[in-house]
């Protein structure tokens, strides 16, 4: 079996929970440059695993958690669990500035900006709903570590919630659609914890990867 080249978190029959660096997709995009993923890598690492197992995405630019399934019946199950919301997840950012309130909830529909993507704008009349619960972690230098738990998993979701005027107002840190990319080396934001019904045994899983930043 070939060394994985990506950090493993968890590691069952069914599944493997993996930490994925920034700048790596999660599933091959289109054209020859875009071939290396994290998919393709546990596919290499795993060749038996079957059927599709993707079950879920982070953005290239975004670190931590992704959970893949190793068979066809674990990830249908997963995606079940995703669709039905009972996964639960929470993300680490720094802001870009200070926040004020220490918690609440942001409501802000959004969808895809049809002519400019991949960019997500809000758009109270057309948009998904989208909702996100904030707590503040620190507040540092004029920056604001905030701990995120998507309750709906829209692409961009927490990007635009947290830059958006009607949402916190202050881009994540190293931003390149919705703040200044020159902010900080890279997006601040990594998927820190991870929790899921195991599909074989229905014993809760908990994984945890603490922000490298």
């Amino acid at each position: 079996m070939p060394p994985l080249p990506l950090t493993i978190n968890l590691h069952s029959p069914r599944f493997v929970v993996v930490d994925k660096p920034p700048g790596l997709l999660s599933v091959k995009g289109k054209g020859p440059d875009k071939t290396d993923c994290v998919a393709e890598r546990v596919r290499a690492h795993f060749p038996d695993a079957t059927g599709p197992i993707v079950v879920h995405r982070l953005d290239m630019d975004t670190s931590g958690l992704l959970v893949l399934a190793l068979d066809a019946d674990a990830q249908r199950d997963l995606s079940k669990q995703f669709e039905a919301r009972t996964v639960h997840k929470t993300y680490t950012a720094l802001l870009d500035g200070t926040l004020e309130p220490d918690e609440g909830t942001i409501d802000l529909p959004i969808r895809a900006d049809i002519d400019n993507r991949p960019m997500q704008i809000h758009d109270p009349e057309r948009g998904k709903p989208s909702l996100t619960n904030f707590r503040v972690l620190a507040r540092e230098n004029g920056t604001t570590r905030v701990e995120f738990t998507p309750i709906t998993g829209r692409s961009h979701q927490l990007r635009v919630h947290a830059a958006h005027p009607l949402g916190l107002g202050l881009p994540i840190l190293g931003d390149v659609l919705y703040g200044d990319e020159h902010s900080a080396p890279r997006l601040m934001l990594h998927a820190t914890t991870l929790e899921f019904d195991d599909p074989g045994t229905r014993e809760r899983v908990r994984a945890r990867s603490d922000a490298p930043f």
